[in-house]
């Protein structure tokens, strides 16, 4: 559904994106994770030709994103990290007027999305919170039911419940078939819905894995309560930290080794967890960076 060959663009001097060589597969939900500044928005509005690149190419439904951008379109629905719309007007007025881009009705399913989200279709525009805002720009988003939907920071302003009123409707969009592609920065958010996440780090993508597999890492996070334990500190301990009679560390060695080395003392408590997306985003970027 979305496929880039070397796609780059640069303001100026300055970097967005360098050779970014990227596939979203039909019918998964795609997560583009980074902190802010790492090129995430740049991607997108380059994929839906807002910018122009400055070099390479990118293709949606096989489409060229310059010389197709008009048939691309009447496919995507897309949501902007940050919403502007007429003030004036009443969002339900604004969101028919959107929908009349479409030749067909969808004023059923844009009542049922309003409702699920919990967004009052008769207030003006300009009174409305951010969230709200939020909330019609994924109406408009969703409501002619394209083929790929484009999200930038969708989530933010949207209040916890209603964000897992949102992510069901992600989910029943890609029972039907739709192909999503989530770009946030909080990572916990990209854990919950995505199959498949890449990681991007000063406009290049450094890693693309199934959220799954990104998550079955050798690693785990331990915990050891004890007042009587000789613990030998070995390379295999990350981030260790031993305060009062608690021990700290993510252990990356074999279990069975930490284990044999722990047998013969007295254990209060202890405890071994998988590390967090949070964390093994962080190992990524340490590893690329020490590399």
């Amino acid at each position: 559904m979305i496929k880039t060959k070397d796609l780059t663009k640069y303001y100026g001097k300055s970097r967005g994106i360098e050779k970014l060589n990227l596939e979203v597969n039909q019918g998964e939900i795609f997560g583009f994770i980074g902190p802010n500044g790492a090129g995430k928005s740049t991607t997108v509005r380059t994929l839906l030709n807002l910018i122009f690149p400055t070099s390479g190419q990118g293709k949606i439904f096989d489409l060229d994103i310059v010389k197709d951008t008009v048939k691309i379109r009447k496919d995507v629905g897309y949501v902007p990290a940050e919403v502007h719309f007429y003030s004036d007007m009443i969002v339900k007025d604004f969101i028919q007027y959107s929908t009349k881009f479409y030749c067909k009705d969808y004023q059923d399913f844009m009542e049922e999305l309003a409702q699920k989200l919990e967004l009052d279709l008769s207030r003006k525009i300009g009174d409305l919170s951010s969230g709200n805002k939020k909330k019609v720009a994924i109406v408009i988003a969703m409501v002619f039911k394209p083929k790929l939907l484009i999200f930038d920071e969708p989530t933010s302003g949207l209040d916890p419940l209603i964000q897992s009123k949102f992510f069901q409707l992600l989910k029943d969009a890609k029972k039907d078939g739709t192909t999503i592609f989530f770009s946030s920065h909080v990572l916990s958010v990209v854990q919950k819905i995505c199959d498949r996440v890449g990681i991007i780090k000063e406009g290049q993508l450094i890693k693309v894995e199934k959220i799954s597999q990104i998550l079955k890492t050798k690693a785990k996070n331990i915990r050891i309560v004890s007042e009587e334990l000789e613990l030998e500190k070995t390379d295999d301990m990350k981030n260790f930290k031993h305060i009062n009679d608690t021990y700290y560390f993510t252990y990356t060695g074999d279990i069975s080794d930490l284990l044999n080395q722990i047998k013969a003392s007295k254990i209060d408590d202890m405890s071994m967890t998988e590390p967090s997306l949070d964390e093994v985003f962080l190992h990524y970027y340490k590893a690329e960076e020490q590399s």
